[in-house]
């Protein structure tokens, strides 16, 4: 504590009090042990402090920096908090291609070890308990000019245009109206971040980074699988969109976790047509058809309908006069048939209030990917898939850090906000 006050006394190394305190708070509650502080390497020179370079990159998400020379910068003109960061200030600090070779080559593990040991330490608080999760991901968009929407280049949404500086993002698309009715879409080059957010505290659970073609449900079902590992995730209430209405993922809810869905109908690849509230078809002439049997499959049941005419005789029957009753056969008119689902994903009574009241917990998605966003994520400034995933963990940990911090100084009102906390610590 006095050596920290005899540099506070250096006009060079002024900060304002509320960023020394609201830093010091921060890196007191990241337990960095799991890390080796020194990278391993031949004999020669140590290299700077993996501790340091981490608290560093906190940093850089808390002021919601893009670039390493931002970041760069600020530690220059603010060496007591490059200092607290656990660099020798005395030595010149470590240059932007040393943060550049730190986040892509450091180890996601570590990241990830640390990540799961701050929402260990919030759970054990009572702020996150997993009853009820929601699973969203967020687009990154890639560094590359074909993101640029005043480009010229042709054909720049094409998967054969592959971004010769980035050859790990991948093409993806996005909504970018929520108006159901005028549903507009975009394409882009980059990654996409899957999250597993604590429907009731609207933290994070668990993260993961992909290209920006991967299916939401596919991650959902590797995510959860890992997740349940570590947190136990028995008799979860499991919320999602339309892009996670998937057997798989509703039978791996129910079977190995015990838990509920809690995830709308997509209808855009279903094929059966209308039929009545008490369950018949009707034909083109607006005529109810009749019920013919039944063939049963695995997971699902056919029910063949026939027309109701279908043992007239009278020729004059059929208003629409449809080819199909003309068929010169002792049964007549036409046939069709609706597949009747017998599964869970199709038991599910999504007209219920209870159904509604749980799926409006999907909200807290929204509010953290926006909070995460806000971290200057929408964009990737780095071109490598490592790089891009331990920078995005970088983020969920400080906005972790940021709860814990709150909680523990009685600011419960502060644990969502990165800003209010800074401004007040």
């Amino acid at each position: 504590m006095y050596q920290l006050q005899l540099l506070l006394n250096i006009p060079e190394l002024f900060t304002s009090l509320s960023k020394i305190d609201f830093y010091s708070s921060m890196f007191k509650n990241l337990d960095l042990s799991s890390i080796p502080e020194f990278p391993f390497s031949s004999p020669g020179r140590k290299g700077y402090s993996h501790h340091a370079m981490f608290r560093a990159f906190i940093v850089i998400k808390a002021l919601r920096f893009g670039t390493i020379s931002d970041l760069l910068d600020y530690l220059r003109n603010n060496l007591i908090i490059a200092h607290l960061c656990g660099f020798n200030i005395l030595k010149p600090l470590p240059s932007y291609w040393t943060f550049r070779r730190f986040i892509n080559e450091f180890s996601h593990d570590y990241l990830t070890s640390i990540f799961q040991n701050q929402v260990n330490i919030l759970k054990n608080m009572g702020i996150i308990s997993g009853e009820f999760i929601s699973m969203d991901s967020t687009p990154i968009k890639a560094n590359t000019k074909l993101n640029n929407p005043k480009s010229f280049s042709k054909n720049k949404f094409s998967k054969d245009n592959q971004p010769k500086s980035n050859k790990d993002c991948k093409l993806g698309v996005y909504s970018a109206s929520n108006d159901s009715s005028n549903k507009r879409y975009k394409f882009y080059w980059g990654y996409k971040n899957h999250i597993i957010v604590d429907a009731i505290s609207g933290l994070p659970i668990a993260e993961t980074t992909t290209p920006a073609d991967v299916p939401d449900f596919e991650v959902a079902l590797s995510l959860l699988e890992k997740t349940n590992k570590w947190f136990n995730l028995k008799y979860v209430n499991f919320i999602a969109d339309k892009g996670y209405d998937v057997k798989r993922v509703y039978n791996f809810v129910r079977d190995t976790l015990h838990g509920h869905c809690f995830i709308p109908l997509n209808k855009r690849n279903s094929k059966n047509p209308p039929l009545t509230d008490d369950g018949y078809m009707v034909c083109e002439a607006g005529i109810k058809m009749l019920k013919d049997g039944k063939q049963y499959f695995d997971g699902f049941i056919k029910q063949k309908f026939v027309c109701k005419l279908c043992n007239s005789k009278d020729d004059s029957a059929c208003p629409i006069k449809h080819p199909k009753y003309f068929n010169g056969k002792k049964h007549r008119g036409c046939t069709k048939y609706a597949i009747i689902s017998s599964d869970y994903r199709s038991s599910i009574n999504r007209d219920s209030l209870y159904f509604k009241a749980v799926y409006r917990l999907r909200v807290e998605s929204e509010r953290y990917n926006s909070r995460f966003k806000a971290l200057d994520f929408e964009k990737a400034y780095v071109r490598n898939i490592n790089s891009v995933s331990n920078l995005n963990t970088f983020g969920h940990i400080t906005l972790l850090t940021v709860a814990i911090v709150a909680i523990k100084l009685g600011k419960f009102d502060e644990f969502k906000s990165l800003s209010a906390l800074m401004q007040s610590a």
